[in-house]
C-alpha cells in the first residue's frame, strides 16, 4: 500500500503533467533533439523534487510519468543514483539530485545515454565513472525514450567502488521497480483511452461499449491493470520479487497495449492517435530488461 505522502506525490505529479505534458506537448518533447523537455524534468527536480528519492517513493512518480507518456530520463538517473548509494560519493549523488541527467551502462540499451552528463559503467573493475567515452544514439520503436550504445573501448573511467556485484544488485532492483511503475501507468492510459473511445464510437446505429462481447473484454484489461498495479506496489514495499513483478507488468502492459490497437480500430496505428505510443512504449521497455515470456521461464528454472 502508498503511504499518504506517496499519494500527495503522485497526485502534485499528475497535475504537473496535465497541465505540461498533454499529447501536443508528449509529441514535441520526443521530437526534441533532447528527446525530453528540459523545463518539465527542471520542475519535476527542482519544485517537486523527484530526483534523489528512495525506490519506493519514486516509483508513484515513474506511474504518472508512464501514464502520461512524457519522456523524461527520470528512470535511468533513479538506476545510476541507486547504484551509487552507500558508495561515498556525495558529489555525484548531489549532481543527480540536482537534476543533472545520469545513466548506467549495462548489458541491455542505454537509456538517454547521448544526453547524459554523469556516465556510469560496470566493468571487471567495479561500479566506474566514465569519461571521454563514444556514444551513439540507437534508433528504437519507442519515439518517447531515447536509447544510446556506448564503446567503453577507449574511455577514461575511475573507479568509485570494486564491488560490482553490490552496485549491479541495486541498479537491478531500481530498474525493475520501476520498469513496473512504468508498464503500469502506460496500461492504465491505455484501458482509459479504449474505454473513452467506446463511449464515443458508434457502429451498427450502436456506441460500441454497449456491445458485450467488447465490455468482456475491457473488463479484462481492467483485471490485468489492477493485478499488474498491486504487484508493482508490492515490489516497492519489498513485498514482491522485483524480477516476477517486472515480468506480469510488462505481460500485462503488452495485453492491455494489444487490446488497445484492437478495439480502437484503424485509427490506433496512425500517428496522429497516441494508441500507437502506448503499443510502442509496451514493447520498448522489455528491451530495457528482456520480454517477459523469458523473465517467467528463467523464475520457473
Amino acid at each position: 500500500m502508498r503511504t499518504s505522502e506517496q499519494n500527495d506525490l503522485a497526485a502534485a505529479v499528475r497535475s504537473l503533467l496535465t497541465k505540461q505534458a498533454d499529447s501536443a506537448a508528449v509529441r514535441e518533447a520526443m521530437a526534441s533533439e533532447t528527446g525530453y523537455d528540459p523545463a518539465l524534468w527542471s520542475t519535476l527536480c527542482a519544485q517537486i523534487g523527484v530526483t534523489g528519492l528512495s525506490v519506493a517513493d519514486t516509483a508513484p512518480v515513474l506511474e504518472e510519468l508512464g501514464y502520461s507518456l512524457a519522456p523524461t530520463p527520470l528512470l535511468n538517473s533513479l538506476v545510476a543514483y541507486e547504484a551509487l548509494t552507500g558508495t561515498g560519493e556525495p558529489d555525484l549523488t548531489d549532481r543527480i539530485e540536482a537534476g543533472e541527467v545520469a545513466t548506467l551502462v549495462g548489458e541491455s540499451p542505454v537509456l538517454y545515454g547521448a544526453q547524459a552528463t554523469i556516465l556510469l559503467a560496470l566493468t571487471d573493475e567495479g561500479l566506474v565513472q566514465v569519461d571521454s567515452a563514444e556514444v551513439h544514439d540507437q534508433p528504437g520503436l519507442d519515439p518517447t525514450l531515447r536509447f544510446a550504445t556506448v564503446d567503453l573501448t577507449n574511455a577514461s573511467t575511475r573507479v568509485i567502488s570494486a564491488d560490482r556485484e553490490a552496485a549491479a544488485a541495486r541498479a537491478r532492483e531500481a530498474l525493475l521497480i520501476g520498469i513496473s511503475a512504468l508498464a503500469v501507468g502506460t496500461a492504465q492510459r491505455g484501458l482509459d483511452m479504449t474505454v473513452a473511445y467506446s463511449k464515443e464510437r458508434v457502429q451498427f446505429g450502436r456506441l460500441i461499449g454497449s456491445f458485450q462481447a467488447l465490455k468482456h473484454r475491457m473488463s479484462d484489461m481492467l483485471v490485468l491493470v489492477e493485478m499488474a498495479r498491486s504487484a508493482s506496489w508490492a515490489a516497492a514495499d519489498g513485498e514482491l520479487d522485483p524480477a516476477t513483478a517486472a515480468s506480469y507488468c510488462l505481460d500485462a502492459l503488452q495485453k492491455v497495449a494489444a487490446e488497445t490497437i484492437q478495439l480502437h480500430g484503424g485509427i490506433a496505428i496512425t500517428w496522429e492517435h497516441d494508441a500507437q505510443l502506448v503499443f510502442k512504449r509496451a514493447h520498448a521497455l522489455s528491451r530495457l530488461w528482456e520480454p517477459a515470456h523469458v523473465a517467467r521461464a528463467r523464475l520457473l528454472t
